[in-house]
């Protein structure tokens, strides 16, 4: 079909190709930005004085690859230990006679409730290590106010942990050794942290807090974390109160941050260790610092050295080290006895601030009483602008007329931006329906943008083709101005007010993410300003006058592309592992997401020029022009695969071995399971050499195969929530004979005693046999439990697994061939059932090579579970 165009038809394509350059100029400039191509790192041979990203990464590439193994319950994570030890025994050695350096080795124990992913747990553990360093001032004291910073050494399972954490490691070793080498000599002592359990629910940092003779000194702390291998490395979280931020605000060389993360976290699925300093236990003013992008290879067996972003971890280690001495250095750094007796003032707590990076360049950063203040003006602007235009010359009708058309052009442009969003979503259900697989933009990110950039503009273009001119409850001719022109006017009035109004909703909801509205709205009203001067010297609207309104939004545009596309790359990134939603709508789910977010940023991107823009763009040409290269896009889309080793999908694989006593095997069983909408079939289909070794058939499915249920991954509770349609299929259970002479088991090791009101109390032990790599014990009671032993003699809130009786769960960690004492409490009579499953590293041969003949582009975290099931 051929297009037949006029000449607005010429001017409207001029006008859309030369949005494509810019932006793409944009674009550009934006990727260099993230993924911080426009910093350069510092070699080995650097100054002594500033920090060596080359420096650090030799620390990483001992954690990650020299080390074998840094998890909970295997020998590396001691030579971890050991190795941070050693190193901070050498910066002592060399440290000036000016310095006062202590080192500690500390092996925290505790029980504590917890809720996590929604979920309530108890957890008890023991011997996990943390490994100290204190610099101060040879005259400081014990009870000077201190700046802690904290960084695990630990990595999840079947991960060599190079970014998540080795990298957090690394740069606190870096920063140790540059604070003892510059001479810098801290007026307030800083506290390194390098704690050896975070992957398993934040133990180490929990025995910190709460034991450790420091605690008490901390005045601020930084948390320095990684969910991927680089990028940005975002203040994430930030309080109590604004003082953290602001310090941040004015030290940090390449600022990274943006208030409106603080909304967001809450709902993101995992934590960190900020919250044990700053809200479980410590109220701390501190800040959450995590590596965001790289996130295809966190906690995978792809996370290792060479897959760190060059420039990120100079990054950091610069604005860590001006942000650690800035906070040394302010006199609101206070000891928690002094915090207490000070309370909550307005120096030390102005609410949660609003601030943001400006492409890592600069920092801007307003408090929350400035917010309320700010973040008014726009929406009255928008209210008092009809009265101000009409009431002088046209008599108060006029301004509510005004208003009513205003009030229109916010309906017209709200239109645009929910289609905008909407027109996406239909078309990735649309894929789906033709498409035997999902998520194909997972590995190719680019489809995303192709996909749905191109529909989502027509959905932004559409209400302003339908209605080219608003209906006007204006008098045109008492008001002698062009009809053209108050359309025009009432077009651009109502997308201010809907940035306006978002604002506002923003402020009154008590979030900070709304300085992208507030900065939305002040740059559309320079632009209106330009474009409206450019008019009354032009005379009419015209090109340049476009051009004019145009150049004031750049700043504004270029960090709204910088703003959507950072959360649409970080997003499709998670989309790996943000669990297995269950039929018939769970493999909608992800394409959906990732096009509702993919409209949001392009309405949010390009929304703000559509007012005037739109005279030119919204042309039925045009609308077919992009709708085309919707649908090219959508063909070629099925022409690629959606992961590779780049972008691994993951899977799970456990040996599961149900045992009835410490030497006895009832059965064993391969549990498979995936962490994203593309099923267990697909890895199959696509993984013949598995399918094969498991003996599938073409005609197996779901119906036909054997379930495996969410108790059956305890060991990963509450993680085994994101699972669904797990499988199960047999395995053989003599090799685990030969390689373990006693299972784990769990027994009384005294006669339960009774008392008068009839509940009745049972004295266990619990033995982890001759297992050699064990990650955690979780037990799951069920029954009429009253009380326990664990976390203070508290029970969590019971928790209910696939419609099952109330269950408490309790998760035990910690290296050690000493036994398990506990009791449990009953009510009444009635049985107790303990469910026992503990999680073993080490696999035997069978389940290697079945592990081995998965392809590249699946990472298989494969372990041992051993289950038993216990009545008292």
């Amino acid at each position: 079909m051929a297009f037949r165009l006029d000449a607005r038809d010429v001017s409207g394509f001029k006008f859309l190709f030369s949005l494509a350059i810019m932006y793409g100029l944009m674009s550009i400039l934006v990727h260099s930005v993230i993924y911080t191509k426009l910093i350069t790192p510092l070699g080995i041979d650097a100054p002594l004085d500033r920090f060596s990203e080359a420096r650090a990464i030799e620390h990483v590439r001992v954690l990650a690859h020299e080390i074998d193994g840094r998890q909970e319950g295997r020998q590396g994570l001691r030579e971890a230990a050991e190795y941070i030890k050693e190193q901070l025994e050498r910066l002592k050695e060399r440290a000036g006679s000016n310095f006062r350096i202590e080192i500690e080795e500390n092996v925290v124990a505790g029980s504590f409730n917890m809720m996590f992913l929604g979920h309530s747990i108890s957890f008890g553990y023991r011997n996990h290590t943390n490994i100290l360093m204190r610099i101060s001032s040879i005259d400081s004291q014990e009870t000077d106010p201190s700046v802690l910073m904290n960084a695990h050494f630990d990595s999840p399972l079947g991960s060599p942990g190079a970014g998540d954490c080795g990298s957090c490691v690394a740069s606190l070793l870096e920063i140790a050794r540059l604070t003892i080498d510059s001479g810098w000599v801290p007026p307030r002592p800083i506290i390194l942290l390098f704690n050896g359990a975070e992957e398993v629910f934040l133990l180490a940092a929990n025995g910190f807090v709460r034991t450790h003779k420091w605690r008490e000194s901390i005045g601020a702390f930084i948390n320095v974390e990684a969910s991927g291998s680089g990028g940005l490395d975002l203040v994430c979280q930030s309080g109590p109160g604004s003082w953290p931020s602001s310090v941040y605000a004015q030290s940090a060389i390449y600022p990274m941050a943006h208030s409106a993360a603080q909304d967001v976290f809450p709902v993101v699925p995992g934590d960190t260790d900020y919250r044990m300093f700053s809200e479980d236990y410590g109220n701390i003013p501190g800040l959450d610092i995590i590596f965001l992008l790289g996130g295809y290879y966190y906690h995978t067996s792809y996370d290792t050295v060479d897959r760190l972003v060059p420039g990120s971890m100079q990054a950091r280690g610069d604005n860590l080290y001006s942000t650690v001495k800035a906070f040394a250095e302010s006199s609101k750094l206070k000891n928690a006895h002094e915090r207490e007796s000070l309370g909550v003032s307005d120096e030390y707590d102005d609410g949660q601030a609003v601030f943001f990076d400006y492409l890592a360049w600069f920092m801007i950063f307003y408090s929350r009483r400035m917010a309320v203040v700010l973040h008014s003006i726009p929406i009255i602007i928008f209210l008092i602008m009809p009265f101000f235009s009409c009431f002088r010359n046209s008599g108060l009708w006029c301004c509510f007329a005004t208003f009513y058309d205003f009030v229109k052009g916010m309906i017209l442009h709200t239109a645009g931006m929910m289609l905008a969003i909407i027109f996406p979503v239909i078309f990735s259900v649309l894929r789906l329906l033709v498409s035997s697989y999902g998520m194909n933009w997972f590995a190719n990110p680019f489809l995303a943008f192709m996909m749905f950039i191109p529909i989502s503009l027509v959905g932004l273009l559409i209400p302003r083709t339908v209605f080219p001119g608003l209906p006007l409850s204006q008098n045109v001719s008492a008001l002698k101005i062009s009809k053209e022109a108050l359309s025009e006017e009432a077009g651009f009035w109502g997308a201010f007010g809907f940035y306006a109004s978002l604002t506002l909703a923003y402020l009154v909801a008590g979030l900070s993410g709304g300085f992208l509205n507030f900065f939305t709205s002040v740059s559309m009203l320079l632009g209106w300003i330009a474009f409206s001067l450019s008019i009354k010297f032009l005379g009419h609207h015209s090109v340049r006058s476009t051009i004019f309104y145009a150049i004031p939004l750049i700043p504004c545009l270029t960090y709204s592309v910088y703003f959507g596309g950072f959360l649409v790359q970080f997003l499709i990134e998670k989309m790996g592992m943000m669990g297995s939603l269950p039929p018939p709508y769970g493999n909608y789910i992800p394409d959906i997401v990732v096009a509702a977010i993919v409209g949001v940023a392009t309405s949010w991107c390009v929304g703000p020029l559509i007012p005037i823009f739109g005279k030119w763009l919204a042309r039925s040409s045009i609308l077919q022009f992009l709708l085309h290269l919707s649908v090219i896009a959508l063909a070629l889309s099925s022409r690629f695969f959606p992961y590779s080793t780049d972008a691994p999908k993951r899977v799970v694989l456990q040996h599961t071995f149900l045992t009835a006593d410490a030497n006895r095997v009832v059965d064993s069983s391969y549990d498979f399971s995936v962490v994203d909408s593309n099923s267990l079939l697909f890895l199959f289909k696509y993984a013949p050499e598995v399918a094969k070794e498991l003996h599938i058939d073409p005609e197996f499915s779901f119906e036909t195969a054997k379930i495996s249920n969410q108790q059956t991954f305890l060991t990963l509770f509450p993680v085994n929530f994101l699972f669904s349609r797990s499988l199960k299929f047999p395995a053989r259970s003599d090799e685990i004979l030969k390689q373990y002479k006693q299972f784990p088991y769990l027994y009384t090791n005294k006669p339960q005693s009774t008392s008068s009101d009839g509940s009745r109390r049972v004295h266990l032990e619990l033995s982890l046999g001759s297992l050699k790599e064990v990650w955690v014990a979780v037990l799951n009671v069920t029954g009429p439990l009253s009380n326990w032993s664990f976390a203070d003699n508290k029970l969590p809130v019971p928790e209910t697994i696939e419609g099952g009786p109330p269950s408490y769960i309790c998760r035990l960690t910690g290296a050690s061939h000493e036994k398990w004492n506990f009791w449990l409490e009953a009510s009444n009579s009635g049985d107790l059932r303990v469910d026992l499953a503990v999680l073993d590293q080490v696999l035997v041969d069978e389940t290697k090579k079945l592990k081995g003949l998965f392809p590249p582009w699946a990472d298989v975290t494969a372990f041992s579970t051993f289950s038993s099931t216990y009545i008292f």
